[in-house]
């Protein structure tokens, strides 16, 4: 049996004896800053990271490293409170492997948020970003061996973020009066901020707003035929005209992420409970 396949069947087989007859159909990832939408979730079970089979352990500000399983909007869910980044040193294969890990337990969709630097003119700190599209700066986490049981060789991301949720997401937005732009995301590696040139750079190649994260995620779960819904919370202004006295502060990113979670809080549930 491949390594990786052994450490997920591990994982999840650990969570299934916890969990019993609970099969989560949704499964979400919680960014930076928006770790307290799982405060919406009535749990079933929480399960620390580091009580997980070959799970890592989030290092990242505001991540609290738990899997959250319960129910949010009349739906059984499975929330991950704080994702693994690719900066903090994990290979791909360790970034990635709680998506598959839903994916054995029976998630049929992935909802994955996270804080973002918007480099479009438009985008102003608190601002909400549907995803619509993305451009990956990271290493492709299908390198390597396929994973035959998870899908192709070569799967198709021509639609990487689903239409119909997106549809329904811009529905709700406007139902609940949250003004959201639709945009294209960008993930380089982290954990240093972009430079000014950087951020003009990637407003010239068509991003609207830039993290360090989410991209591996979305990509595998695409992998595995789960459709993805993506939201970006703008919790700096990347515009790159900034004073001489500027500087990005991850505590402040924490803060903008808080103070919007509110808002992303009700679109997602209102989102999930059409599913």
């Amino acid at each position: 049996m491949d390594e990786r396949m052994r450490k997920i069947s591990e994982a999840a087989d650990y969570l299934k004896k916890r969990l019993g007859i609970f099969v989560p159909k949704v499964g979400i990832v919680l960014g930076s800053g928006l770790g307290r939408l799982a405060d919406a979730i009535e749990p079933v079970d929480i399960i620390p990271y580091k009580d997980i089979p070959h799970f890592a352990v989030s290092t990242a500000i505001g991540h609290k490293g738990n899997l959250i399983f319960g129910r949010l909007a009349g739906k059984n869910v499975c929330a991950m409170q704080g994702r693994f980044h690719y900066y903090e040193g994990w290979p791909m294969s360790q970034v990635t492997m709680p998506v598959r890990v839903m994916r054995v337990l029976g998630i049929q969709y992935l909802f994955v948020s996270n804080a973002a630097g918007g480099v479009n003119f438009d985008y102003k700190l608190g601002d909400l970003m549907i995803i619509r599209d993305h451009i990956n700066l990271l290493p492709n986490p299908l390198i390597g061996p396929n994973l035959d049981e998870f899908g192709p060789r070569f799967p198709d991301m021509t639609r990487p973020y689903d239409l119909e949720l997106i549809a329904r997401a811009e529905k709700i937005a406007a139902e609940e009066g949250i003004p959201v732009h639709k945009g294209v995301y960008l993930a380089g590696t982290g954990p240093s901020y972009e430079t000014p040139a950087e951020y003009n750079y990637f407003r010239m190649i068509g991003a609207d707003v830039v993290g360090m994260s989410t991209i591996p995620e979305v990509i595998t779960a695409r992998h595995c035929g789960i459709p993805v819904f993506g939201m970006s919370c703008i919790t700096n202004e990347a515009h790159g005209d900034f004073a001489e006295d500027y500087e990005n502060n991850g505590e402040d990113v924490i803060v903008a992420a808080d103070a919007a979670a509110g808002k992303m809080q009700r679109i997602f549930t209102r989102l999930i409970a059409t599913l």
